[in-house]
């Protein structure tokens, strides 16, 4: 088993990086983290309140773009383990703008490996490196198709994805070449605490809620695998532990949704835990507006082999995760008035949602 002692965790003030060093906090009552994060819309030190034992947290707001700030921090913190949930990850986002997703996820990836190449030369043995990525990269399925697996031929649809893929393949190469000690994940769609709310399931809670229009592209049968967060994070730090190097594993929910009932739940959990006051269910908000270009029809995740290697499993079904969710965000208004600020609003008008 590797052990790290003092990780590097990029991104680490956004959705699931917060939830990881929670996680990680938690679990661990031995490792220090340095939390390096840009800060951009999607991530906030809000993330970050209320960490257990926050004297073995250190946060940096910076870019993983920023070499000689990365191989700085690496050294100084005497760095043996890096954990990369940093990305641009919005497809939406990716379409409008492509070249935020260049930049962050593939020159990024890249500036990181290349630091810890630098620094961890001549003990790659003691030092581990592992990157988070999405089930995107592998397109689209069709109805009946089986699941991605490890052995799927990528085949990315949206900017978005494509850049992923592309930071996958970095991250391959490092370590086929340099034998740099690499391990890389692909995830399917997480949903639970601190999700900045221009994702399907925090906008519905949070339009529902506000009295807006739930918004669903086109038919709304885009089917998804859903995976709680927490059950993720405790899937990578068996990756990061016990994961082989120069491995790929996919980690899914074993819950694969259409979109449209997704949103139907939640409207069903609101309609029981804050009925609107006339009385009437939040369903009869559901707009369907036009759908996106590239929009994958089908995503789903066999995670059989994490299963199988690693011992792990989701914990979570989709109606407890669901339900701890839609109870989060019922509790923390403050929070989601933080998170709905000028620039999400603007993205928001612009994309009729």
């Amino acid at each position: 088993m590797f052990q790290p002692s003092n990780i590097l965790i990029t991104g680490g003030a956004g959705f699931i990086g917060s939830n990881f060093v929670r996680h990680l906090l938690a679990n661990d009552p031995s490792v220090r983290i340095v939390n390096l994060d840009l800060l951009t819309y999607a991530g906030s030190l809000r993330n970050l309140q209320d960490l257990p034992d926050p004297t073995r947290h250190t946060f940096v707001q910076g870019d993983i773009a920023d070499g000689p700030l990365v191989v700085r921090l690496m050294r100084e913190h005497d760095i043996d383990a890096v954990v990369h949930f940093a990305a641009e990850s919005h497809v939406d986002r990716s379409i409008s703008g492509p070249a935020a997703f260049i930049q962050t996820n593939i020159v990024g990836t890249f500036t990181l490996l290349e630091a810890a190449r630098d620094v961890w030369q001549g003990k790659y043995d003691q030092c581990r490196f592992v990157h988070i990525s999405t089930d995107e990269v592998y397109g689209t399925l069709g109805p009946t198709d089986p699941p991605f697996a490890e052995t799927t031929p990528y085949a990315p649809n949206s900017p978005y994805s494509a850049s992923k893929a592309a930071a996958d393949h970095l991250v391959r190469a490092y370590y086929e070449t340099y034998r740099l000690p690499a391990v890389t994940t692909n995830c399917s769609n997480n949903y639970g605490p601190y999700q900045f709310p221009e994702k399907l399931i925090p906008l519905t809670i949070i339009n529902a809620l506000t009295g807006k229009n739930l918004p669903v592209y086109g038919d709304g049968l885009q089917v998804r695998d859903w995976l709680y967060v927490t059950d993720h994070c405790a899937a990578i730090l068996r990756v990061l532990r016990h994961g082989r190097l120069g491995e790929t594993y996919n980690i899914g929910g074993l819950t694969e949704k259409p979109n449209i009932e997704i949103v139907h739940v939640i409207c069903r959990l609101l309609d029981e835990l804050r009925p609107t006051s006339h009385g009437k269910s939040y369903i009869g908000q559901i707009t369907h507006v036009q759908d996106r270009p590239g929009h994958d029809r089908r995503y789903a995740i066999d995670p059989r082999k994490i299963m199988r290697e690693l011992k792990w499993a989701p914990q979570e079904t989709f109606e407890s995760g669901i339900r701890h969710t839609v109870e989060w965000y019922l509790g923390k208004q403050d929070w989601v008035n933080e998170r709905m600020g000028e620039k999400y609003m603007d993205w928001i008008a612009v994309n009729r949602a």
